[in-house]
């Protein structure tokens, strides 16, 4: 009897993406699976062939050549099924755990050897540094040289783990597969090797340095460029400078994170700068000068308009900090607050007295507010 079309148990057509297959495979598995089908004695066998479908068509080379040449690509003990022998002996429901990944994520697939090998080498953990600066320095920049304590590469047996460098060897219970199988009813599960925890390898003669890790711990002293214009939250990348990786693997970032000091002075938002400057009472009526501090160090002339009040914002342009990554400067900001005088003599209190009889019409926002007093508490009378 002639097998069944791989597409057409799937119920998919042949330019079908590997998602769609997917799809395809799980509704047809989930729905012809034997569990669910106690009742039929038909069911395992047309799951066993939907199984042996996917098995063929996500696998890039076995669909390539079962798109060429059909069901013959396989025959003769070549390929999937191996003479329906060999594709059945690893597990005949292999790809059913495709289902379960999300879920499980250490089901054989089929493929018997997911990355196994590949741990062999790893990367080193990425490192994080936290750095406090001052405003000012954030304004100039700074060159800062950190003391980083990180895992080097073992310099006795350079990073192999292994005592006079020596190679490590297969691991004898995985067979440097990384991974160990277990048959649990329907399904092969894979786990971890408990011996090389993954790696494929063991050492034999762990060297006596770093006690067969590869690494040891060491502070390293590190300098590092702080830009103009970093903020609390700029991250600056040092490729290369993490943990040393395991097994000659690649060492890990570091990741340098800016922490901004508060200002006695001044206070921060983007690129603007903010300073509140008390100004006398006199002052503020009568207009006049005041000195501004910048950033920089410098000072600023400004000019305090007559009749000024607590609130009145100065804008200085281009005396903020500089944008980070780019050429341009926010702005200054100088906020008045009017000062009211305390410890008065007797002769001051009197001299105020005086004034404040002869300022009956020098307060127009006063009077303002209190005519529209009267109203209110006449309106509530009425």
């Amino acid at each position: 009897m002639a097998k069944a079309d791989y597409y057409d148990l799937l119920g998919v057509d042949r330019s079908a993406s590997e998602a769609e297959l997917k799809k395809a495979y799980r509704k047809k598995a989930m729905e012809l699976h034997p569990d669910r089908n106690a009742d039929n004695p038909d069911a395992e066998a047309r799951f066993k062939e939907v199984n042996e479908a996917y098995d063929v068509l996500k696998d890039a080379e076995k669909k390539a050549a079962y798109d060429r040449y059909g069901h013959a690509a396989f025959e003769g003990g070549n390929g999937a099924s191996a003479g329906r022998g060999g594709f059945h002996g690893a597990s005949d429901f292999g790809a059913f755990s495709d289902i379960f990944d999300d879920l499980f994520g250490g089901f054989a697939g089929g493929g018997g050897a997911r990355g196994g090998g590949q741990r062999r080498a790893v990367r080193g953990s990425d490192l994080r540094y936290n750095l406090r600066v001052s405003l000012e320095d954030a304004f100039k920049g700074k060159h800062a040289n950190l003391t980083v304590p990180s895992s080097v590469a073992c310099e006795k047996c350079n990073g192999t783990g292994a005592e006079n460098g020596a190679e490590p060897s297969t691991c004898p219970t995985c067979s440097g597969m990384g991974k160990v199988r277990a048959q649990q009813g329907f399904f092969t599960v894979e786990r971890t090797c408990p011996t090389c925890q993954g790696r494929g390898q063991i050492i034999k003669n762990p060297c006596t340095s770093c006690a067969g890790a590869g690494r040891v711990k060491k502070d390293r002293s590190l300098s590092v460029n702080i830009p103009q214009g970093v903020e609390t939250g700029t991250r600056i990348r040092l490729a290369g400078e993490g943990e040393a990786g395991q097994r000659g693997g690649p060492s890990g970032d570091l990741y340098i994170f800016i922490e901004v000091e508060d200002h006695p002075i001044f206070e921060r938002d983007g690129t603007n700068l903010y300073c509140r400057i008390p100004v006398s009472m006199t002052t503020a009526a009568m207009g006049g000068e005041l000195e501004a501090p910048t950033i920089d160090g410098g000072r600023s002339r400004v000019k305090v308009p007559a009749g000024v009040q607590t609130g009145k914002q100065l804008r200085l342009r281009g005396k903020g900090m500089p944008a980070l990554r780019g050429g341009t400067f926010g702005d200054l900001y100088i906020e008045l607050a009017v000062e009211t005088p305390v410890n008065l003599t007797n002769r001051q209190k009197d001299l105020l007295k005086e004034f404040e009889a002869e300022a009956a019409n020098n307060s127009p926002e006063t009077q303002d507010f209190f005519g529209r007093v009267k109203n209110f508490w006449d309106g509530m009378k009425g």
